[in-house]
């Protein structure tokens, strides 16, 4: 009986000192909730309060930035593998060595008036590799062409507003190595349409009167034609430690839309600090032309990529 008696004052005195802690955490959370709530209405304040002043210098640095304003810059990105198997049964050919080196340059030149501007760009992707087979002497050991992509952009653009400007293009695209520089190679010139900057991150240019010249030394069904032209190019820095720049080139004919258009899209991420670091550029094309230079029945799409260090180097005056 007297167990009995202490077991249910036991059990009335853990659940007052319960009930006694569950109030007091519910304070607590209340407390700490309008706090909380009352933290993040001064935290949105605070953000558009940076906002609008971080636009505001924005512009007084633009208005008393002096002209011909001058951009220049060069990043890229080099990717170097080296591998040597010796008696790895595993493999078919025990006793080989390999190289593979890649290696990505982008440079631009700017110049900025009150009334027009001027912007030059150029990329260019070379790949090399080496395969040797230790135990087969007629073999090639030499380095071989692996990728082999040049492209350089020249727009002149003449302002109606600060963010729209009629505009001229030319564009040149080719490879380099073993024989293939121009051949085939391709220039677009046009105008009849604008460039649109909204942003300093983003620029789209549309012109409806391009043509497009095809070069090419061998006996093929290269043609060249009239079309429409639109380039789109991102640029952003998203923190002090990774950037991502994109660029989409289209061309579209009106002589025959599917046979002889085509389009690259190029991209480069880096995450470069104090200019080095890591670096990852990835290219794609479609090209029907050349798909059918080389008797092929469809048009793949064209790829490459390129994973190594990355450097930068970018100067505004």
């Amino acid at each position: 009986m007297k167990y009995s008696l202490f077991s249910i004052l036991f059990l009335f005195l853990f659940s007052g000192l319960r009930a006694q802690e569950s109030n007091l955490l519910s304070k607590q959370y209340d407390s700490k909730s309008k706090q909380l709530d009352s933290l993040k209405i001064q935290l949105k304040t605070l953000t558009e309060q940076t906002d609008s002043l971080t636009k505001e210098v924005a512009n007084l640095k633009d208005k008393i930035t002096p002209f011909p304003r001058w951009k220049f810059g060069v990043f890229g990105t080099g990717g170097f593998n080296v591998s040597t198997y010796s008696d790895w049964l595993g493999k078919e050919a025990p006793n080989t060595t390999a190289v593979n080196i890649g290696l990505t340059v982008n440079g631009f030149v700017e110049i900025e008036q009150r009334k027009y501007f001027w912007k030059n760009a150029f990329n260019n992707n070379t790949g090399w590799l080496k395969f040797d087979n230790k135990d087969n002497t007629e073999d090639e050991t030499g380095f071989e062409v692996a990728s082999d992509a040049f492209n350089a952009t020249s727009l002149f653009g003449w302002k109606i507003t600060p963010k729209l400007a009629l505009s001229v293009l030319a564009e040149y695209r080719t490879s380099l190595l073993d024989g293939t520089f121009n051949n085939p190679g391709y220039l677009d010139i046009g105008g009849g349409g604008f460039t649109w900057t909204p942003s300093p991150n983003f620029r789209a240019v549309a012109h409806s009167l391009n043509f497009n010249w095809v070069f090419s030394k061998e006996d093929s069904d290269y043609q060249s034609s009239l079309g429409a032209k639109v380039i789109l190019d991102y640029t952003k820095q998203f923190n002090k430690d990774f950037a991502w720049k994109s660029n989409l080139s289209l061309f579209a004919s009106y002589k025959d839309l599917k046979e002889l258009s085509n389009w690259t899209w190029v991209n480069h991420f880096s995450t470069a600090v104090k200019g080095i670091g890591v670096g990852l550029d990835i290219g794609l094309r479609s090209n029907k032309q050349e798909a059918s230079a080389r008797e092929l029945t469809n048009n793949p799409i064209q790829t490459y990529w390129v994973l190594g260090l990355t450097y930068g180097l970018s100067k505004t005056w």
